[in-house]
């Protein structure tokens, strides 16, 4: 686990449903913001001990960018007073129970979600850090931040608009989900 920012962490774990064959990689980051008060987890696996100590001590909650990242919460969520905002599932029952998130959503104050590569995934803006938190709609796969066409598709433009409003904002972290935290500057680049 490190520290990238103050208050904003970064920790990377084997995802339970890697196969060799799969165009990701095994690892994948997870994410938490310390906000003093409250700790918000960003589709998080196997939390680590320091953020589960820190999570028993202040208001926590968990928002998953889309629903097959519930890799891990429901085990998390199951702890009194923590709810989960998830957006809704993509046609095959979920078992995730929580608040469904949709863009334009504020799950929690200064979280905005805006529409990712499709209806059941988000994007995410922390404003207290200036974060974008991508799942699968920003990737990076070795030549730096991308939106994947491969797996946008159709969305892919949709998915450049929502991503370029954003950059009206002052960005400092890009929080990836696959491929680890990146900056403004690679933003600028996967949009270019």
């Amino acid at each position: 686990m490190r520290e990238l920012g103050a208050g904003v962490w970064h920790w990377e774990a084997p995802h339970p449903d890697w196969t060799p064959q799969d165009e990701w990689d095994e690892l994948v980051p997870s994410y938490a913001i310390d906000e003093g008060s409250r700790l918000l987890l960003f589709d998080p696996l196997a939390l680590p001990g320091e953020l589960e100590a820190l999570g028993a001590e202040r208001q926590t909650a968990l928002v998953l960018t889309c629903p097959w990242h519930r890799r891990d919460p429901v085990a998390i969520a199951e702890r009194p007073g923590v709810p989960i905002h998830v957006p809704p599932p993509d046609g095959e029952p979920d078992p995730v129970r929580g608040e469904i998130l949709r863009p334009g959503d504020r799950p929690v104050a200064g979280v905005e979600a805006f529409r990712g590569m499709e209806a059941s995934e988000v994007l995410l803006w922390v404003e207290s850090r200036r974060a974008v938190i991508a799942g699968d709609s920003l990737v990076a796969r070795g030549s730096g931040l991308e939106i994947p066409a491969d797996w946008v598709g159709d969305g892919l433009e949709h998915v450049r608009e929502s991503v370029r409003s954003r950059l009206e904002r002052h960005v400092e972290h890009v929080l990836a989900t696959h491929g680890g935290p990146t900056d403004r500057g690679a933003l600028e680049r996967a949009l270019a």
